[in-house]
Order: structure tokens, then sequence, then C-alpha cells
């Protein structure tokens, strides 16, 4: 049986209960002031776009600017200086922009604090000033994003020096695939003028072939039979589509008022990754889908031909191998895989740019003799 007493406690035991409660209660606060001194990273309320420049429309400029930003702890920019430029202003007017930039101050331990963060501007020759994060944000068909994805592999690969490439010298060795094994191979040497003429001799087993075109003509030398032809109709074309397809084609603008840009959404690539694709649509409704990675990097070209039995084919230029030229990166290797198989590879061994190329080399020579003369570069 249970006895209830009706004595209250003493003195000393309820003295002793309200320092537990106090204790306990105190306890709880400390909980509570620690939980509120989380520390809370800066964030960003409001980042106007920059002005554009006196000449937008006219300027053929694409890239992003780059600053270092000082976010003080009273909630004010500070400092704020450039990492990376871009002419015509585009650098002082996206310094502008950052001054009134909107913020949070970031806290460590529930105290306001200054930090430093880069900030990014992106600007595109015909869709201003781009809005921040718009690369992987955006739906399938937006221009915008397909120009920031642009704008950021450009300054990947070099920036203006990469734009500003007019003639390129690739010598290494070709190599023909079959059945997942090397058939034949031969060294080459090829010779570009930026955007529409093109120079390559292949030599190997003691052969030589050399294949020219300058726009709407070419002329190819096959050194077996000692010939100098006239490219045809199809052969013709088939170089036009190599320009149409090339990553250089592409990032340095060449396209322009002969296609149309747009943003084809993410593609698988490798495992638990995927690609960022660019579409070039053409006026005559060919079109080619290039790859990039998350970082930026061009990854491949994609696009479909059709043979001469009006055969549906699949091309794939995969671009690897990115090497540093004097601040320009180009892939030495470009594999190409036909419906899925590997079917050639273009092994660069040395790139050189903007190299003086005389018009002499492209000229249709008069005999046979005089194609086998060697050119001097």
């Amino acid at each position: 049986m249970i006895i209830f007493s009706s004595k209250p406690f003493s003195g000393s035991l309820s003295v002793i209960l309200m320092k537990k409660s106090l204790l306990s209660l105190l306890f709880v606060l400390c909980l509570g002031i620690t939980s509120f001194a989380q520390d809370v990273r800066l964030k960003i309320t409001e980042q106007p776009r920059p002005e554009l420049p006196q000449k937008h429309g006219t300027l053929d400029i694409q890239g992003t600017v780059v600053l270092r930003v000082q976010f003080l702890e009273f909630g004010e920019i500070g400092e704020v200086t450039a990492i990376k430029d871009l002419p015509a202003g585009l650098t002082q007017n996206a310094i502008a922009a950052a001054r009134r930039i909107k913020f949070e101050p970031e806290t460590k331990d529930g105290k306001a604090v200054t930090v430093y963060r880069e900030v990014q501007y992106t600007y595109s020759w015909n869709g201003g000033w781009l809005e921040k994060n718009s690369d992987t944000t955006a739906v399938a068909g937006d221009p915008a994003v397909a120009q920031a994805i642009i704008a950021k592999a450009v300054q990947l690969l070099g920036g203006d020096r990469y734009l500003q490439v007019k003639t390129q010298i690739g010598r290494g060795k070709f190599s023909v695939i079959a059945q997942g094994m090397v058939a034949s191979f031969q060294s080459f040497t090829d010779v570009i003028v930026f955007p529409d003429k093109e120079r390559t001799e292949f030599k190997g087993n003691g052969s030589r072939t050399i294949q020219v075109n300058t726009g709407d003509t070419g002329w190819i030398f096959d050194g077996d039979q000692e010939l100098i032809k006239v490219q045809n109709a199809s052969q013709i074309a088939n170089f036009k589509k190599g320009i149409r397809t090339s990553l250089d084609t592409l990032l340095r603008g060449s396209w322009k008022g002969n296609a149309e840009l747009s943003y084809a959404g993410k593609r698988a690539a490798t495992l638990g990754k995927r690609n960022d694709v660019v579409r070039l649509k053409y006026t005559d409704g060919f079109s080619v889908d290039f790859e990039f990675s998350v970082e930026g990097i061009p990854q491949k070209a994609v696009y479909i031909r059709y043979n001469d039995e009006a055969e549906e084919i699949k091309e794939e230029d995969r671009y690897a191998q990115f090497i540093d030229v004097n601040g320009i990166k180009a892939p030495f290797i470009i594999d190409r895989f036909t419906n899925g198989r590997a079917s050639s590879r273009i092994n660069f061994e040395t790139l050189e740019f903007n190299k003086t190329i005389s018009d002499t080399i492209f000229a249709k020579p008069a005999t046979p003799k005089d194609a086998k003369k060697e050119i001097k570069l």
C-alpha cells in the first residue's frame, strides 16, 4: 500500500530542487545561445549586371571578367580588384557593378566578419552580360546558356590569345583504325589560315598526297600516280563540313550569320557525370552538337552525315590531351568514332600558331614536278 504524506518538504530539500531547476534552465539557455552562434556563409542577395559598353553590338568580344571582391563585416563592398580583364571598358563596367552588390555578411561564432570572394561577369558579343550562374540552370534552347559555356571554354583555352589565332601549323601522325586496331598510319603536315584555307600533306610508305582547299575550290596531288586533280563537288562539300564541325569554328564564332546557337541540355558522359551540350544549327538544316565537361573543357563534336546509299551515319570527334602552347591550349589527340566505333586518330606532335603563311602554298601547281617541291614554312 502506498501512503501519501500531507507534510510539506523540508526547507533544505526545496532549496536543492530550486537550484537543480535553475541549473537546468541555464543549460537549456546555453544550448540555445550556442545554436545561434553557428557560422553563416556570405549570402549575395542582389547582383546587378554591369552596364553595356558604348560599342556594344559592334564589339567582337566574348569572355569573363574575374574580380576579387572584399565583403565588409558591416554590409558594404570594400576593395575590388581584377584578376582577369576584358578590353573596351568591360572590366571597368564589371567593377562598377560589383560595387553595387547587396549581401548579408558572413558570420563566425555569431559575429559578422570581412571576407574576400571571387565574382565573375561573363560578356558575349551578341548576348551582352549574361545572367549569373546561367550556364547550368536554364532550360534547353536558351542561347544565353550556350554563350556562357562557350565563354568559359574560351577562357580555359587561352582567352584573347586563343581568339586571336589566325594561322596554325600542325605536324604529327594520322592513323586509320579498323576493328579496334591501327590499319595504317602516315605522318602529316597541316597548314591552316582561318577560316577556310588548308593544306595537308600525308607521307608514308614512300607515298605522298597533298590536299589543298581555299573556300569553294580545291586540288589534290596524288603522288602514286603523279597527277594533280581538281576536287569534285563532294570533296569540297566534305571540306566545308569539316569547317562547320570544327571546335575552332564554334569557339571563335566564324559561324555567325550562318547558324543559330542554342543550349541542348545535358548528356551522359563518363560514369556519374554529364556533359553540357551546345548546338549549332545551320541555315540549311545541318546541325552539330558540341559537348563540354562540367569544368568547361571541350569533350566532343557529334553530327549525322549520310553516305551514297542515303544511310544515316553518326560521327563523333573526341578531344583529348589538351596541351598549352605559348598560352594557347589545344587538343593534341582527336579521335574519330563512326557509328560508335573508332575509325581514325589525329595525333599532333607539334603545333605552331600565328606564323606568317604565304598564299603561294595554296596555289595549284602547274606540273606534278612543281607539286613535289617542299614548301617553306
